[in-house]
């Protein structure tokens, strides 16, 4: 399964690094062991009928094992065809119910997008009918039993993901047709992640159909496996549908339309006075200047709200400044992921905004911004 591919960012370690195929990175999630055994027990249970006593539990480890052998191979898969086309891949995430690329820019065409997303399902099946034919080779035995979970491991792989919803390959494949026909990839996301919730749904049911005709141990390790399944669909979908919106908002999220406007002020003015002063000025920022009108802080809004009406003719305004730095100050030009970038890289409450002169052209408020996002 391939990721709605974020912009590359700074975060903790996900799990484990178990490997570096080709130079990726492989992690693996510490939780994945707590469920992995789990499967192996649940699957053990339903073998039990047909592999006898201890056996069935190597058997249901190769199987889990080579599940995630093979999510590995299908996730090494796309990001071969991504590095093809020049996409960079961060890493590849292991996780308890499979895995994803992480592949840091967008495929610019729906062609490419189509290529990336179908390499991983192609490549399992190719592996299965691979497995099939040594199955036919293989005596009858232990040997035989595990070429057989390898068929079973890839088939079960390469058709799940052939489900046309996000977050799965087949959505993708799906998203990649539908840009090509309407040139929007917005509405093809946001059609295909419709497309993964509903069979989420519907993939719901098919554990209460199960467990409603069968209640034994093999009924409920499938009903349970389905269900989680079902879930994971239905919240990769909403992702999808959530980053999309985000991604229709950046556009107009310009620093120029947002900013207020600030007057200067120097430190050891009163806060009573610097307040009344950007009234008349019908400005809503106060920036603290140098004795060479060089702005050196921002008075924190916050801060003058907080304090009570009485005591602001008494207190001087720089004392509730914060001072600039570098990562404070801001080009007015900035918009979109850009601005959402540098502000992210720099939390503050205030940003001071100035021309590619150099010239002070207002303050961006981080409570402003946050509510043309919510807005949008």
């Amino acid at each position: 399964m391939t990721p709605e591919r974020p912009a590359p960012q700074r975060d903790p370690q996900p799990g484990i690094v178990i490997a570096r195929p080709f130079g990726i990175p492989v992690y693996i999630s510490p939780y994945w062991f707590v469920i992995a055994g789990l499967f192996i027990l649940l699957y053990a249970n339903s073998l039990e009928q047909s592999v006898s006593g201890n056996l069935r539990y190597l058997v249901s480890t190769a199987f889990v094992v080579l599940l995630y052998a093979s999510v590995l191979v299908h996730e090494l898969s796309h990001c071969m065809v991504a590095r093809a086309f020049g996409l960079p891949v961060r890493r590849i995430l292991l996780y308890p119910l499979g895995g994803f690329s992480e592949i840091e820019k967008e495929a610019p065409t729906p062609a490419r997008e189509f290529l990336v997303s179908a390499a991983g399902p192609v490549v399992s099946l190719a592996l299965a009918a691979a497995g099939f034919g040594l199955s036919r080779a293989v005596p009858a035995g232990t040997a035989h039993v595990l070429v057989v979970q390898l068929v079973w491991a890839n088939l079960l792989v390469g058709l799940f993901n052939l489900l046309p919803g996000l977050p799965l390959d087949g959505g993708r494949m799906l998203r990649a047709g539908i840009w090509k026909v309407t040139r929007r990839p917005s509405t093809a996301t946001l059609a295909a992640a419709w497309a993964g919730r509903v069979l989420a749904g519907a993939l719901l049911i098919v554990p209460f159909v199960l467990f409603a005709r069968n209640s034994n141990s093999t009924a409920v390790f499938d009903s349970a496996w389905l269900a989680v399944i079902a879930a994971f669909m239905w919240f990769g979908a909403g992702q999808a549908i959530r980053v999309t919106k985000v991604r229709e908002r950046l556009p107009g999220l310009q620093a120029r339309l947002l900013a207020r406007r600030a007057i200067p002020i120097q430190a050891s003015l009163p806060l009573a006075e610097a307040i009344r002063r950007a009234d008349a000025a019908q400005a809503r920022a106060l920036v603290v200047v140098d004795h060479e009108d060089k702005p050196i802080a921002i008075v924190n809004e916050s801060a003058v709200m907080a304090t009570p009406p009485q005591r602001r003719p008494w207190i001087e305004a720089g004392s509730l400044a914060r001072t600039l730095d570098e990562s404070l100050v801001l080009s007015a030009d900035l918009s979109g992921m850009a601005l959402l970038e540098a502000v992210r890289k720099s939390p503050a409450p205030e940003y001071l905004l100035v021309e590619p002169s150099g010239k002070v052209f207002g303050v961006l408020a981080a409570r402003d911004l946050d509510h043309a996002f919510a807005r949008g």
